[in-house]
């Protein structure tokens, strides 16, 4: 059973700066597309950044110049390294992958349980 992990989340300053990682485990294919979302309370969930295997990216235009996305295919791991982070960016965080199955040879959508961020002094 494939499951994705979130991990890195917690309170910081305006200002300040955190890594989330997002683990996958389990058994599988191959990873394909992977991102980063969030949603913030009382809002729909938005994309933050996503990569592909061959570490192409593309950010929102809110994080650009302050988050960087990234992955470790060896570890199967994903990161969102995040810098000067305001208090608009409180959310939760999702990691999000297109993962292909052994079994079927098909891509299926899998997401993380979140990961809560809160910026404020």
């Amino acid at each position: 059973q494939v499951q994705l992990v979130e991990s890195g989340g917690g309170l910081v300053q305006p200002g300040g700066s955190l890594r989330l990682s997002c683990a996958v485990s389990g058994t599988f294919f191959s990873i394909n597309h992977m991102g980063w979302y969030r949603q913030a309370p009382g809002k729909q969930r938005e994309l933050v950044a996503t990569i592909t295997r061959a570490d192409s990216t593309n950010y929102a235009d809110s994080v650009k110049g302050r988050f960087t996305i990234s992955r470790d295919n060896a570890k199967n791991t994903m990161y969102l390294q995040m810098n000067s982070l305001k208090p608009e960016d409180t959310a939760v965080y999702y990691c999000n992958a297109d993962i292909v199955i052994i079994a079927t040879r098909r891509e299926y959508d899998y997401w993380g349980q979140g990961t809560q961020v809160t910026v404020s002094s």
